[in-house]
């Protein structure tokens, strides 16, 4: 996919497909690197995700032959300097950290990534719950080469994917990695052959769409909540989760199209 419409510090598009909306990272000639304008517009399509009813999952791509090579330092560093973000306050945080001020994803997405997958790259994936990269994909969490840290997740979920030395090797280095180094460290889901990513992401979203909406959000907490605050705490959930997703109009149809031996038309109600 391509588009010559873009303006110098980049943009965010949205695509609504049936109940999928496609997020496009928009700066190509830039390698898709992040100004302040993308981040505000990339807060801004999470938060329509969360907030359309209609909408059940997202699916995060980038145009150009690249993910994105990052920040673009000349216009975040001074954000950085003053400790100011540049998503503003009220929206869903696309890192998805649970930060004060921000809203937390409660609806599933999917990341298509491909190329350069530097930095905040990773970090968008890693926040993302299925990641299919393309074969093509060159891996780098490089902050300490421009010393800084990494902020945005890669500090806390490399560790929680990897391993704590697997984590340590790429944080403490900036080395490159592929894409199978990626999945083997549970980075990534799935690696298909370059220009097929965005088409498998899209495949995986239509099939989380077709599933009950209210059971997919209610799945998806609980597995982060096992991960934040551990399984004991997750697990008090279970009664109280289950009788309302029991109670809903969706339960309902999947039981009569369990007995009529039909495909289920949930309605997320």
């Amino acid at each position: 996919m391509n588009d010559t419409r873009v303006p110098f510090e980049g943009c965010i598009t949205c695509e609504r497909r049936g109940h999928v909306l496609l997020i496009g990272m928009n700066r190509p000639a830039k390698l898709n690197g992040f100004t302040p304008a993308m981040f505000r517009e990339l807060g801004e399509a999470y938060t329509r995700l969360d907030d359309d009813p209609e909408l059940r999952v997202g699916v995060l791509h980038a145009f150009g032959a690249h993910f994105t090579a990052g920040l673009d330092l000349p216009t975040i560093a001074p954000l950085m300097r003053r400790g100011e973000k540049a998503i503003p306050l009220g929206l869903v945080d696309p890192l998805n950290l649970g930060l004060p001020g921000y809203r937390r994803r409660t609806k599933p997405m999917v990341a298509a990534v491909k190329g350069i997958t530097y930095t905040l790259g990773i970090e968008l994936m890693l926040a993302a719950d299925i990641v299919v990269a393309a074969d093509d994909c060159r891996f780098s969490q490089l902050e300490v080469k421009r010393g800084i840290m990494a902020t945005g997740g890669a500090t806390l979920r490399m560790a929680e994917r990897a391993g704590l030395g697997n984590a340590m090797l790429h944080l403490l280095t900036g080395d490159e990695f592929g894409s199978a180094q990626a999945l083997r460290l549970n980075f990534v889901q799935k690696v298909v052959p370059a220009g097929d990513e965005l088409g498998e992401a899209l495949r995986l979203a239509d099939l989380i769409a077709a599933q009950a909406p209210l059971a997919v959000v209610a799945t998806r907490l609980n597995v982060l909540k096992a991960i934040e605050h551990g399984p004991l705490v997750a697990m008090h959930d279970f009664i109280d989760v289950q009788q309302r997703l029991s109670n809903s109009d969706d339960a309902a149809e999947g039981v009569n199209s369990f007995v009529e031996k039909r495909a289920a038309r949930f309605t997320g109600r």
